[in-house]
């Protein structure tokens, strides 16, 4: 039997805003964009260049509960991890087109990381992993 995490539900203010970060800054691709007429809800999923199973399901807040759960799904720990093969080059990128840094870059013996908040707040683990 194989199993896979295939979405991670990101429950968000806007879409259009969402896809402009997630896409326009951080360089991901858009997967799908339907609209969902029966629910009045659009089906948005990004996912990192090259990622093949994990993917985001950017998911407009539909209630005053699920607002006051944007930016903070986790009670402030860090939410997503976005590995990559090259720390440097994308850590770079990001501080260029603004994306703020709330820990600075550090190697620990499972790789280089470090901390960055999205456009609603949320923590994200930047990281290389080390090679065995």
């Amino acid at each position: 039997m194989k199993q896979s995490l295939g979405l991670t539900a990101l429950v968000v203010r806007d879409y259009d805003e969402a896809l402009d970060f997630y896409v326009g800054t951080l360089g991901f691709e858009k997967i799908e964009d339907a609209y969902v007429p029966d629910q009045d809800k659009r089906w948005v999923v990004v996912a990192p260049k090259g990622a093949t199973e994990s993917r985001l399901l950017l998911a407009r807040a539909a209630s005053e509960e699920q607002s006051s759960r944007i930016g903070n799904q986790t009670g402030g720990r860090v939410f997503l991890f976005l590995c990559t093969d090259d720390f440097w080059r994308d850590y770079e990128a990001y501080r260029s087109k603004g994306v703020e840094f709330v820990r600075a870059p550090k190697t620990e013996s499972y790789g280089t990381v470090a901390v960055f908040v999205d456009l609603y707040g949320n923590l994200w683990d930047l990281v290389q992993m080390s090679t065995p």
